[in-house]
């Protein structure tokens, strides 16, 4: 996983709440197990939409997603953020996340940031009045900033670090690689072995 310390980009506003799972990326397309290619099927329901934010080419490229509250509630699908970080967001900044999709967040290094209403309110203000704006999110400080706008957000330490150092589950457990081949090694040979 990529780490995240200090992102700067456009960002696209996607300005409604309560967005669910099945939203971001429908079931038909939870078919396969690798975490790549979901990306064109993001939001495919209202891609329809010619009006629709993703649709409009004043937004192409964006590598921050504001929106309302309560983002990713629903299902507990990964897939969803998984078309997120296909699609090419870095982060992702809302009043508000539903704990799931949070936490799946994290584990493949696309950043939920949290921010009080009024400030993602102005954020959103900003970006639908000129899609050029850029937005600096900022985990080593914690904070988020724009022309204008300046907002902090918590995160909890361990989660900090991880993202910071690009460390998903697996990389944590390689961190104690040695220890591990310590422990086959010794163990009897009757056991079934991790080892090829």
């Amino acid at each position: 996983m990529r780490p995240f310390t200090v992102h700067t980009g456009r960002a696209t506003p996607l300005d409604r709440s309560d967005v669910d799972t099945d939203q971001i990326i429908p079931a038909e397309y939870l078919k396969r197990v690798e975490r790549s290619g979901f990306g064109p099927f993001l939001f495919d329901s209202w891609r329809s939409d010619p009006t629709f934010v993703l649709n409009q080419p004043a937004y192409a490229g964006s590598t921050i997603l504001v929106t309302g509250p309560n983002f990713g509630s629903g299902s507990s699908r990964e897939h969803a953020v998984w078309a997120l970080e296909d699609h090419g967001f870095r982060a992702i900044v809302a009043p508000s996340f539903a704990d799931i999709f949070r936490n799946n967040c994290t584990k493949v290094g696309l950043l939920p940031v949290e921010l009080a209403p009024d400030t993602v309110r102005s954020l959103l203000d900003l970006v639908l009045a000129d899609p050029a704006t850029e937005i600096t999110v900022d985990l080593q400080t914690r904070t988020v900033s724009a022309p204008g706008l300046h907002g902090a957000f918590e995160i909890d330490d361990f989660t900090r670090w991880r993202l910071l150092e690009g460390l998903d589950d697996i990389g944590l457990t390689l961190r104690h690689e040695d220890a591990i081949d310590a422990f086959e090694a010794a163990r009897p040979s009757r056991f079934p072995s991790t080892r090829r």
